[in-house]
């Protein structure tokens, strides 16, 4: 068994107008130093496979299916066994 930990962001040349509030909304609190905020997804995913390859082979998979959009987002993720 594998946890997944699997991050999905905007691609960089892509606009994020929800970063783009976060970072008003920091400013008018009082947070002036932010100089640019980029939102995100962030999952944890547990796959029952006996071997990390098999493991990432799914969750390249399932992010190229469902979890991130390959043409405004990107993604990555991390592995470590699980109980």
């Amino acid at each position: 068994m594998y946890l997944a930990r699997v991050y999905v962001s905007l691609k960089s040349t892509v606009s994020d107008p929800q970063g783009l509030t976060i970072q008003g909304g920091l400013h008018q609190l009082g947070f002036d130093d932010v100089v640019g905020v980029r939102a995100g997804k962030y999952m944890e995913i547990k796959i029952d496979q006996d071997t990390e390859s098999d493991a990432a082979r799914q969750v390249e998979a399932m992010c190229d299916k469902l979890l991130a959009n390959p043409v405004i987002e990107e993604y990555r993720f991390e592995l470590e066994k699980a109980d």
